[in-house]
């Protein structure tokens, strides 16, 4: 590095030409990144008709694909700030709804903002009736992850003027469509995987009350629900609302970038949480406990986890948090709020002590395996008698509003192109076609195309 005309340069010499180019670094936002443009090694070439040299990157692991004002992340120092504000103090003060409009707008909302959003979305929870239709074509074992992905993207066929995304009016409205229509599409999905009518909205509700009594009310005129529930529902939305530049965030800004529809956009977001190692974690930690069965497996169970030969210690450790997890903590405080409510069980003595013994363990804690958020999600889940392949619903539900917000940044952000990213050809070389079927087989070619 050197600096050139008061800006840090990165110099390069490519060894096979001998040639140098100079790359500016690049420096930006409040904790300072550092970044050079991955455009700036199309110069370097041996010859002028050469493409020029490409950066190789599988899965994103040091590439940044934009360049995002709405959630901060510090790996290293256990960080999440959703638009600056800290999430142990959203979680602590703010409710779902305020965060949604925190994570849109980029500032949180005067009394007036706020009344007019929770009014539009309150409003437009009902769904058009041949989406309840449709959802009831499913097979009654239908995952409700599939269902809510396949109903989201059938939305985009009611309103087909959300097309219209450089209309801000027409991405405002489609942004309340999802946050109100997402729940109840998703406690139909489970009303119908249990084999119960479906509950329609109540707007006399508050938003997660409104998601509960759509999942749990029965024959009561009006449904009451646990206040430990709706704290504990609304805290975890919070934290799940928005991760930066995670899998199923980056598909919608992939998909979003042809400039289809929103309703398209969060369909492909949500099919990418779908899979086991995006959504699927808290999910996994159960079916670990399950496994280990009784608290006396549990050394057994720690000493295979440290061989490396055996099994897995699921909901430890993050790909992104290099020390402790800040949304676990959080988690944490609200898991023992939830399980004084509803007891202890075996399976919840069972995590707690492999909590204790994996927290206490040198192996663990050198490695900096702290609990995660996926390790206490799920077991307030279940407390909560929610089943195990709804998690990843509940999740989506939540992350609705970041994948909105992620969008329409991408949409407003004139560097943004629609996504094509290059490719490092490992196949054949040209060849000709005289091995092909047609040499070899020329009356049996010639016949099949006749029919």
């Amino acid at each position: 590095m050197s600096n050139a005309a008061n800006a840090d340069v990165l110099e390069l010499t490519d060894s096979r030409s001998g040639s140098q180019y100079s790359a500016p670094i690049r420096t930006e936002g409040p904790e300072g990144d550092t970044y050079m443009r991955a455009m700036d090694l199309r110069p370097i070439k041996r010859e002028a008709s050469e493409f020029g040299l490409l950066s190789y990157d599988p899965a994103f692991m040091n590439t940044a694909s934009c360049r995002s004002a709405i959630t901060f992340i510090d790996g290293d120092q256990g960080i999440l700030r959703y638009r600056g504000y800290p999430i142990e103090q959203l979680a602590e003060n703010a409710t779902f709804l305020e965060v949604a409009y925190l994570l849109r707008n980029g500032e949180l909302p005067n009394q007036t903002q706020y009344d007019s959003w929770v009014h539009d979305i309150t409003y437009h929870t009902y769904v058009h009736e041949n989406i309840r239709k449709f959802l009831e074509g499913f097979r009654y074992d239908a995952h409700p992850m599939s269902m809510l992905c396949s109903a989201t993207a059938a939305l985009s066929s009611f309103y087909p003027d959300a097309r219209d995304i450089q209309d801000p009016q027409q991405r405002y409205i489609s942004t309340i469509r999802l946050m109100a229509k997402l729940p109840t599409i998703a406690a139909f999905a489970y009303r119908h995987v249990k084999g119960l009518p479906f509950i329609y909205p109540d707007n006399d509700l508050s938003y997660t009350e409104n998601f509960l009594s759509m999942i749990a009310r029965m024959s009561e005129p009006k449904y009451e629900a646990n206040p430990v529930f709706v704290k504990a529902l609304e805290v975890l939305f919070i934290l799940h609302a928005d991760h930066e530049q995670n899998c199923s965030t980056n598909a919608v800004r992939a998909v979003g970038s042809s400039h289809v529809d929103p309703f398209s956009a969060v369909a492909a977001g949500i099919a990418a949480l779908y899979g086991p190692l995006h959504g699927g974690a808290n999910e996994a930690v159960l079916r670990m406990i399950t496994d280990i069965g009784d608290k006396k497996n549990i050394p057994a169970f720690i000493e295979s986890v440290k061989s490396g030969k055996g099994d897995r210690l699921m909901g430890f450790g993050h790909r992104v948090y290099k020390s402790y997890d800040p949304r676990a903590r959080i988690v944490k405080k609200l898991a023992d709020e939830v399980f004084a409510q509803v007891g202890m069980d075996k399976d919840l003595e069972i995590a707690l002590e492999l909590e204790r013994i994996a927290l206490s363990d040198d192996y663990f804690v050198s490695r900096k395996l702290y609990p995660n958020v996926d390790f206490y999600t799920g077991l307030i889940y279940r407390s909560m008698a929610f089943p195990t392949d709804f998690f990843t619903v509940l999740f989506a539900v939540a992350r609705v509003s970041g994948w909105l917000a992620q969008w329409e940044e991408m949409i407003l952000d004139k560097e943004q192109k629609i996504a094509r990213p290059r490719q490092i050809y490992i196949g054949h070389g040209e060849r000709p076609y005289a091995d092909g079927l047609s040499e070899k087989f020329p009356k049996a070619r010639k016949d099949s195309i006749r029919k």
